[in-house]
């Protein structure tokens, strides 16, 4: 998630570098196609040029609305995950309760740190990248795989769960899934010890629900792709646009024409190249922010923070559990937080 107020001109170059190149390049020829080789039948009459336009601004905006509702429900999932991460973690040391203290302590730290398992689990299984994921260019694949974060390996839970946990997670599916229902098990066990009774269990069972109802969500923004005739079309619609867009304006500027200025003579129709470049690079930037948009899962400059957001967690339930030597936040890493 980009985090800076103002988008630099670095990054927006990033992703627009080439475009700005096929713009300038086609616009100048068919300028020089017109005015230099005279052929005047290329030129098309603006107005109907300018309905497209209107129509295709229109198709671009409600894919970019869903786009966006796309991303927001994942956020508000993952505020979701937030939250009940917290009521896990008081829940956890309030119910769960044995005659040793040494005992207690062991018993919360393992429910708490396998949940901070669960999370990262999570995180690393929605990263890892679909058939239909958005392919940028070079320049912006570089910026995201210097910083590593977009499908880290999925050892997320070394450290936070016993080793023979560790190696049957490694040979599920679905390892974030596992993480939860060993959860559920371990509270059957202590139910069976009397270290929490039968309305404790009921509680903690209902929010390790929660949890898989909020995966579950997750799971089901991830695997299933943005509608394909509202993102293929969008884009094959402003490239329709762009494409025609210079042989509408061919002789807009031209009528305009200044003379015997200086001793310049027509300059004003050459207008025509840097508008043609504007107008075009506002309708397919328009149209890539929707693309980018689609899958908030991915890593990418506008996705959901997943690793900031797990960062968080487990600083509060460590913290929790009155422990010192807290990790700190996550840090935005080229004003990208991941």
């Amino acid at each position: 998630m980009y985090i800076k107020r103002n988008i630099g001109w670095g990054l927006i170059l990033r992703y627009a570098w080439k475009n700005l190149i096929i713009f300038t390049v086609y616009a100048t020829l068919i300028f020089y196609i017109y005015h230099y080789l005279g052929m005047d039948f290329i030129n098309i009459p603006f107005q109907p040029l300018s309905i497209i336009g209107i129509a295709v601004a229109f198709y671009i905006g409600f894919k970019n609305s869903q786009s966006y509702d796309r991303f927001w429900e994942a956020r508000k999932i993952w505020g979701g995950i937030v939250n009940y991460s917290r009521t896990w973690a008081i829940q956890v040391i309030s119910f769960v309760e044995t005659n040793d203290e040494k005992l207690n302590h062991e018993i919360h730290t393992k429910l708490i740190y396998r949940h901070i398992a669960w999370i990262n689990a999570l995180r690393v299984q929605l990263r890892q990248p679909k058939s239909w994921a958005i392919k940028e260019n070079r320049a912006v694949e570089s910026l995201f795989d210097k910083h590593g974060e977009r499908n880290p390996s999925c050892n997320a839970a070394i450290g936070l769960i016993p080793n023979e946990e560790f190696s049957d997670l490694e040979k599920r599916v679905n390892p974030a899934t596992h993480l939860v229902k060993n959860q559920a098990l371990d509270l059957k066990a202590y139910k069976i010890k009397d270290y929490i009774d039968g309305f404790q269990e009921d509680q903690l069972q209902s929010c390790l629900e929660e949890f898989y109802n909020l995966q579950g969500m997750c799971e089901r923004i991830k695997n299933t792709p943005f509608p394909r005739q509202y993102g293929y079309f969008s884009k094959i619609f402003t490239w329709i646009f762009v494409l025609l867009l210079p042989f509408g304006l061919l002789d807009v500027f031209e009528d305009n024409s200044i003379t015997n200025v200086d001793g310049i003579e027509n300059m004003y129709m050459f207008l025509m190249i840097p508008f043609s470049v504007l107008i075009s690079w506002i309708f397919t930037t328009m149209e890539i922010i929707g693309d980018n948009s689609e899958d908030p899962f991915e890593g990418r400059i506008n996705d959901v923070p997943m690793t900031a957001l797990c960062k968080t967690i487990e600083i509060d339930l460590r913290d929790i559990l009155d422990e010192e030597n807290l990790p700190e936040n996550e840090k935005p890493k080229d004003n990208i937080l991941y």
